[in-house]
């Protein structure tokens, strides 16, 4: 694999290495993550991406326990299905004093508000006494994540000197942005000594144990800036919170119960993953995109995810497109590829963004989070029918269509199109998003302005989606000349873009109208926003589930035939779990319902392979070997908000779920279960101010729904 995974492209992960353990574990809240190895430590190997991070920030880059000066064995290692809490058992190695297996460890982690609480206990197991002396080594080099990513700096900011208190250690650093950044280190007992040195600070602690006594240490690790330190609480009240939190989450959303219990184990890990992942803003809950490299806030991530989960969980839609409608942009900013009514790309707070060493302050360097904005918006109505939400939101709906006419057609032929990038951001602007991700049939890179199949869709679906609600809100003349713009892209995209040779549509066309005659992934969101005429939705069908586009476990990226194909490539070839889940529901809109199942069944089996069976942002795409997994992508982030929403947008494509809130109603439209399935519970599905328990299972032919309890007045239909 070549060092830079995305070829010629300086923004992304340089992947000279691989982990040197592929089991990281990974904690989350808010603005703040950690990663850590299998036995709890933070250490500089592999990627070097282990730490304690904190908006963009990693504020702890080495934490290591060692027990009499050497370091324990790992007994067991795990993070809780909830991703609240990470657990480490370990033993001592056997010395004279310390009986083999006589001594057990537990170390425990939380992340809340922007601090890492750890529980270290000690249970002597043995007969006589014992005395342990449990070294801490903590570092703090503040890299920025576009460091680790592999961004060079000409300069940076000053190391502060760390200063100790009996109880307390402080690590800092001043940036070139003038910010002082502090990790402060609280434990609840004196350490016996400290010392610093060019590696980091070493505090040692003794614990005496008699026999069959237990002994903690507990500490907390705050990521302050400038002057600002929080109260940290202790250790029992942050479990408690964490606990208060996660009862207010589960209220919010339906649940998932199968006769599988691999399903149920996928299902339930995806929706720890997603809410792990979501960060509240001042306009309400937000999906971040990923750990370790993407823990911001994307448009384009954030508004997928939210459709992937709007069926179950609506109030993220609303707090994405809240988000999404205020940061919004009222000018034009070409550094920032920013032009009025356009939908945020990328946010991040760190030191280079800060000083714009990268152009991500707030980027605006995607052509799709615009027209899904306007989708999300309609579906989110059409799911709940929140319709003073709506107007609220319609003056940033209507500048986001016209964004789209003024701004996006840049040469005025219809489409929408982007150049890259002349001041440092993306050169390629849809979500396949590396810089040789576009190009024609011989392999030749595609020459701008560049309208890419899947983002007209997104504009077909977006400019029904707006019709409909103009027409909700009394705007008749709006919403006609809305649905004849729709009608007229359609005809004029099944002309340009469909090609008979690939029995798809080409995957964009360049700037001289010329088609990129390629078969991939793309095509098939033709069929997810409902721009592909009816009669080629048979054919796309067959194109993309045939061997040189699905592997066994999803619909690769681009199609082994085509000549930049490279199953080891980001987008070249790889597999992406929310790509498949978007053509899986495209399937199932044109009537291909069991083609949907065949997609959904490939990223089960591929979701059997991986650790918690949590699907990670792609794999590679290698044919399927029996008995064998997918092979892992090296830096690909896991979690991830539009993987982990994968299995409920896969599931809502094979039950062919449609909610309308208006009457209210819900629809199951030729439902199909796989064949793995039988039996499947939805519990607490709230459609309108109803709220409904169902049955399903699985027959030969088709699907029975049952409804099990019923609260408020919902009207439930089932298409066979």
């Amino acid at each position: 694999m070549d060092d830079m995974i995305r070829v010629n492209d300086q923004w992304y992960v340089n992947a000279s290495s691989s982990r040197a353990d592929g089991r990281t574990r990974v904690l989350k809240h808010g603005e703040a993550f950690a990663l850590f190895d299998r036995q709890g430590d933070i250490q500089p190997v592999g990627l070097g991406e282990q730490g304690l991070y904190h908006e963009g920030t990693r504020y702890l880059s080495r934490l290591e326990l060692d027990v009499n000066d050497q370091r324990p064995l790992l007994l067991n290692s795990a993070v809780s299905r909830d991703n609240q809490r990470f657990t480490v058992d370990l033993t001592p190695a056997a010395t004279p004093q310390i009986a083999k297996d006589s001594v057990h460890l537990r170390r425990t982690k939380v992340l809340w508000n922007g601090a890492l609480h750890e529980r270290i206990s000690a249970m002597n197991y043995g007969t006589g006494h014992v005395t342990l002396h449990l070294g801490l080594t903590v570092a703090g080099d503040y890299a920025d994540i576009f460091e680790i990513r592999g961004k060079s700096r000409a300069q940076r900011g000053e190391p502060l000197t760390p200063t100790r208190s009996e109880h307390e250690l402080r690590l800092g650093y001043r940036g070139l942005d003038d910010k002082t950044r502090h990790t402060r280190l609280r434990f609840d007992r004196a350490p016996q000594s400290h010392r610093g040195s060019d590696e980091g600070q070493r505090l040692v602690f003794e614990l005496s144990l008699a026999p069959h006594e237990t002994q903690t240490l507990t500490l907390a690790i705050a990521c302050d800036v400038d002057d600002s330190q929080r109260e940290l609480p202790d250790f029992e009240a942050v479990i408690k919170a964490i606990e208060a939190r996660q009862a207010r989450e589960r209220a919010l959303v339906g649940s998932l119960y199968s006769d599988n219990e691999q399903f149920n184990e996928w299902a339930n890990r995806s929706a720890a993953d997603l809410h792990m992942l979501i960060s509240d803003t001042p306009h309400g809950p937000y999906p971040y995109a990923g750990v370790p490299w993407f823990s911001t806030a994307f448009g384009r991530d954030g508004l997928i995810t939210a459709l992937q989960t709007l069926w179950l969980a609506p109030e993220l839609s609303r707090g994405v497109l809240g988000y999404l409608a205020a940061t919004q942009s009222a000018a034009r900013n070409v550094e920032k590829d920013a032009t009025p009514g356009k939908i945020l790309h990328e946010t991040r707070d760190g030191e280079m963004a800060r000083l714009g060493e990268v152009p991500f302050r707030h980027y605006y360097g995607s052509i799709d989070a615009t027209p899904l904005f306007v989708v999300l918006a309609e579906a989110y109505y059409d799911r709940t029918g929140d319709r003073d939400f709506i107007e609220q939101l319609w003056p940033a709906l209507e500048q986001a269509l016209e964004w789209l006419d003024r701004y996006g057609d840049i040469d005025g032929d219809g489409f929408v199109e982007y150049e890259a990038s002349r001041h440092g951001g993306l050169v390629q602007q849809g979500w396949k998003d590396s810089e040789d991700s576009v190009f024609h049939a011989d392999g030749s890179a595609a020459e701008g302005p560049i309208a890419l199949c899947e983002v007209q869709g997104y504009v077909y679906a977006a400019k029904l989606g707006a019709a409909r609600l103009a027409h909700m809100l009394g705007l008749t003349p709006h919403a006609d000349r809305l649905q004849q713009d729709a009608d007229q892209l359609r005809q004029r995209f099944d002309e340009a873009f469909w090609c008979e040779e690939l029995g798809s549509y080409a995957l964009a066309l360049d700037g001289a109208k010329r088609p990129c005659k390629v078969l991939a992934s793309n095509a098939g969101h033709a069929l997810w926003s409902g721009i592909a005429l009816p009669g080629r939705a048979a054919q796309l069908a067959e194109t993309l589930l045939d061997d040189a586009s699905f592997n066994g476990f999803g619909i690769r990226t681009l199609a082994a035939n085509e000549k930049r194909f490279n199953p080891m490539a980001y987008h070249n070839g790889s597999i992406w779990p929310h790509d498949n889940a978007i053509v899986a529901q495209g399937l199932a809109r044109y009537g291909h319902h069991a083609a949907a199942v065949k997609v959904m069944t490939g990223l089960f089996d591929a979701a059997l392979h991986m650790e918690d069976f949590r699907l990670p942002e792609l794999f590679c795409g290698f044919q399927r070997e029996p008995g064998q997994g997918p092979t892992r992508y090296p830096v690909a982030c896991s979690p991830q908000a539009w993987a982990a929403g994968a299995v409920f947008q896969l599931l809502q494509a094979c039950l062919g779920l449609h909610f309308s809130a208006e009457s209210p109603r819900l629809r199951f439209d030729h439902p199909l279960l796989p064949t793995w399935m039988n039996t499947l519970e939805i519990r607490n599905l709230r459609v309108g101010d109803a709220v409904l328990d169902l049955a399903l299972a699985r027959h030969e032919n088709d699907v029975s729904v049952n409804v099990t309890r019923k609260v408020g007045d919902v009207q439930v239909s089932v298409l066979v």
